[in-house]
């Protein structure tokens, strides 16, 4: 059997916390716009909503008709190679760990990613909002960084990370100034 993959990623831009990398695969030919009504750009839907299509996806896991996976890098590994290698390595993971062979997949990601070179692949400018089965990995990818953030926050309770999800609100860049960055701050990020 023939595979789709959907890629995109979530926590690029933040100051703290990892940058998450969502893969989504389906067979050829699953209709993802019609299994999950109301799928799209994870930045564009709400948090109820995301959270909703997620525990659908979780379902169609569970029946054995989609699978996902989602790969975490630190903002330690961030701060040491960077965050487009970080992006690449939690992505090839990801990958790699739902499609290991690379002859039986077409992957499909947003925006400037790229999969290894070994695989069929097509990159598409706004995928996550155009490609329901991009839409589908950011979701997923989305989902499961702001639950970590939320547990973050109960760690590092002086930075709200429960609400901004480690982006660089006015919130976040007083508790900063007040606190100073805690043990997941992206240093590289913070100048």
């Amino acid at each position: 059997m023939r595979f789709m993959l959907g890629v995109d990623e979530a926590g690029r831009g933040p100051l703290a916390g990892p940058v998450s990398v969502g893969v989504v695969a389906v067979p050829e030919g699953f209709d993802v716009a019609q299994e999950f009504p109301g799928v799209g750009d994870s930045k564009k839907l709400s948090e109820k909503k995301r959270e909703k299509i997620f525990a659908m996806l979780e379902a169609r896991f569970a029946l054995g008709d989609a699978r996902f996976a989602v790969e975490f890098e630190s903002a330690e590994v961030i701060d040491e190679e960077g965050i487009v290698t970080a992006v690449r390595r939690a992505l090839w993971r990801g990958v790699n760990a739902l499609a290991p062979d690379a002859t039986l997949v077409k992957i499909q990601l947003d925006a400037t990613l790229k999969a290894p070179p070994e695989y069929a692949q097509e990159t598409i400018i706004n995928g996550d909002e155009l490609i329901p089965i991009i839409s589908l990995a950011s979701i997923a990818a989305k989902v499961l960084r702001d639950r970590q953030m939320v547990a973050f926050s109960v760690q590092y309770p002086l930075y709200g990370f429960e609400k901004h999800k480690g982006y660089g609100t006015a919130a976040h860049y007083e508790a900063l100034k007040a606190h100073g960055p805690c043990a997941i701050h992206r240093r590289s990020f913070l100048h």
